[in-house]
């Protein structure tokens, strides 16, 4: 197998410069790291589906109902 030097990364990432341009590899590295996230979770087992609902509807924080707005000096009417 060859052996790929610091020479040839080079010139890999110039490609991928040149055809995607410098404001689309950002993005594509991005995709590409969540991708391999998603597919080493997969395999390791753990899905975002796996939780039941109990578990998700608990950890959530209760909503506390907003006390009434109090009248400003503009809002009241002499």
């Amino acid at each position: 197998m060859p052996n790929v030097g610091p020479l040839e990364i080079v010139a890999l990432l110039l490609l991928a410069l040149l055809l995607f341009g410098a404001k689309r590899l950002p993005e594509i590295g991005r995709s590409l790291g969540r991708g391999m996230r998603e597919f080493k979770d997969s395999i390791a087992g753990k899905d975002d589906d796996d939780e039941t609902p109990e578990l998700t509807q608990s950890t959530t924080p209760a909503e506390t109902p907003a006390p009434p707005p109090q009248p400003r000096e503009h809002d009241t009417v002499p």
